[in-house]
């Protein structure tokens, strides 16, 4: 089977560029527990490649979990146990060494978490542990594009000999997002990047979503059902620990087809 006929049975409402993807990350029948108590039941998700997908549910549903379920983030849990298989193109992440695996799977959490360095070191740091740059130059390089496509560079150009956590809060979390794509990633997980954000900087941020999905595939979690209908291509609810639907953006939020769904999004509950 073909990666675009995999597209066409995992994703066969999709509209646009969507359609003619390739399965990046696949969830199969994936539990996570915590000591005794499961938070996650038998979830199966495909996620397209250089797309967005939007991970929606109320608190504690597991969303963020099944997240970092993809980088391997639990692991740092010692009560966390995941079962099933999470796959990245098709290998298991768990026969991928974690560091590479997190290279090539990026972060980006909720609240910004500069390194206490500078600007200039904090995009450089990942580069550098990775031997990504031969020269100083080219690290230069690195720093220089990696803080432009984070749509950050005009504002900071003169200022990279600055700490980091100097900056505001919108521009911290671009310089998070400058600092995961330095090290030329294919994913970027964010976990509600923009709850902590005013609404000029969350817009700043969903615009730069929506330019970077162009060359990463992206998984957002969040709890705004705005921004995930902005943002994404596809969204998918979960509730109680379930996968309870998942499907192109706009038919989840026009024609839900599970009524947790359309309960969720009309606000009856959550």
């Amino acid at each position: 089977m073909t990666d675009t006929q995999k597209c066409k049975e995992y994703f066969p409402d999709a509209t646009g560029g969507a359609s003619g993807c390739a399965v990046k990350l696949h969830g199969r029948d994936v539990n996570v527990f915590y000591d005794d108590k499961q938070v996650l039941f038998d979830v199966n998700l495909a996620i397209g490649e250089k797309m967005v997908t939007a991970l929606i549910g109320p608190s504690g549903c597991g969303k963020s979990t099944f997240l970092r379920c993809f980088n391997r983030m639990n692991e740092t849990i010692s009560s966390c146990r995941v079962a099933g298989r999470v796959e990245l193109d098709g290998f298991n992440v768990r026969d991928i060494d974690v560091v590479e695996l997190r290279a090539r799977v990026g972060m980006v959490f909720q609240k910004p978490n500069p390194f206490p360095k500078s600007i200039y070191e904090n995009v450089a740091y990942g580069p550098r542990i990775h031997g990504l740059a031969g020269t100083s130059a080219e690290l230069d390089d690195i720093v220089t594009s990696s803080l432009e496509r984070a749509g950050l560079l005009e504002e900071v150009h003169n200022r990279m000999n600055e700490l980091g956590t100097g900056l505001s809060g919108g521009q911290q979390q671009r310089l998070c997002i400058a600092r995961a794509i330095a090290v030329n990633p294919e994913v970027i997980l964010m976990d509600e990047p923009c709850s902590a954000l005013d609404p000029i900087a969350t817009a700043r941020i969903e615009e730069l979503i929506d330019d970077l999905c162009q060359n990463y595939t992206i998984v957002i979690v969040t709890h705004s059902m705005q921004q995930a209908a902005r943002v994404s291509q596809r969204t998918v609810f979960f509730n109680l620990g379930k996968l309870v639907e998942e499907g192109d953006t706009t038919q989840i939020f026009t024609n839900p087809h599970d009524k947790q769904t359309q309960d969720y999004i009309t606000g009856r509950f959550g």
